[in-house]
């Protein structure tokens, strides 16, 4: 499967190329195990992406990963890491960041995510005013 589309592709840089919170704009996975990665950038040599790596052992992370090395992932029976057709970010990647870390893993369960917003906006209303 082709991991990115030129459209995604094309997202994915242009998210990298300016600052901010970015919606995830792919979804990765393993079809055998727990790997998940949600990627909202990626950097202009076409191969570094940035985004919420999650590799089943409970505590999900922000990070860098490699493009070449997650499409030359080999796994049982021949597969390999696949891209979720159905995804559509809809929440910045912080939002999935802090909703995962209570979770202790990737989640796109509504009611979490809301929550995580919810609390991050109340976190950044108590912040003095420079």
């Amino acid at each position: 499967m082709l991991l990115l589309t030129q459209g995604q592709r094309a997202r994915l840089i242009a998210n990298g190329q300016s600052r901010g919170d970015h919606v995830p704009v792919v979804k990765f996975f393993s079809p055998v195990g727990a790997g998940t990665w949600l990627f909202s950038e990626l950097d202009e040599d076409g191969d570094t992406l940035f985004g919420l790596c999650d590799l089943g052992f409970g505590c999900p992370e922000m990070g860098s990963a490699s493009l070449a090395e997650i499409a030359a992932v080999s796994l049982p029976f021949g597969l390999t890491i696949e891209r979720d057709l159905c995804f559509e970010g809809r929440f910045p990647l912080t939002i999935y960041a802090d909703a995962a870390r209570v979770a202790g893993s990737i989640t796109e369960d509504e009611a979490r995510l809301e929550a995580a917003a919810i609390a991050r906006a109340s976190e950044l209303s108590e912040l003095p005013s420079p």
